[in-house]
């Protein structure tokens, strides 16, 4: 039995974290492609400091990956929608790969209450939405039924804002180069 807190899903023990870690991961959140003379510049640290906390960070997977936010409108995705799924039990294992290999799926959760699977999709037009639900989800059989409620407005774009005390300014992800 391990003494730390655990990853929900992996059943792997979190590395302990200090303030420097939060920091640096606030720092990535804000600006992803920051080299690691300016990361380790802007928080007071050495850039072999740095560096080796960053391998450190993403070694034990609290750092995932580096992405770039894309705005969905000018990509071509004008319609947003969540698309709630309810499901034949216990069909999420197997249903949750072949969702993730969808290309208007952003995002997919196991959720509880009346829906079993939240999606938040994003398509073309009305039209592209309702293929996608009508033509993938309702023709899946592990689905049961499903409800498309529309996205009229976002408040903000990226992963949950959590940062550390005295860290300063927006977290959304983006590209990192290692400089």
């Amino acid at each position: 039995m391990t003494s730390g807190p655990e990853d929900a899903g992996s059943g792997v023990p979190a590395p302990p974290l200090d303030d420097v870690d939060r920091a640096i991961v606030a720092v990535l959140r804000e600006d992803g492609r920051i080299s690691m003379r300016a990361l380790a510049a802007r928080l007071h640290i050495s850039r072999s400091g740095a560096y080796l906390r960053v391998q450190r960070l993403e070694e034990a997977g609290v750092i995932t990956g580096y992405s770039a936010w894309v705005d969905p409108q000018r990509y071509g995705y004008g319609l947003s929608a969540y698309v709630h799924l309810k499901i034949a039990q216990p069909a999420w294992k197997p249903l949750r790969a072949r969702l993730m290999t969808i290309p208007e799926v952003e995002h997919a959760a196991l959720v509880s209450g009346d829906a079993d699977i939240v999606l938040l999709v994003r398509a073309r037009d009305i039209t592209a939405l309702r293929e996608l639900v009508l033509n993938s989800f309702q023709s899946m059989p592990e689905v049961r039924s499903t409800q498309t409620v529309l996205i009229f407005d976002e408040l903000e774009h990226g992963p949950a804002r959590a940062r550390p005390t005295g860290a300063a300014g927006p977290a959304p992800g983006t590209q990192r180069s290692r400089r």
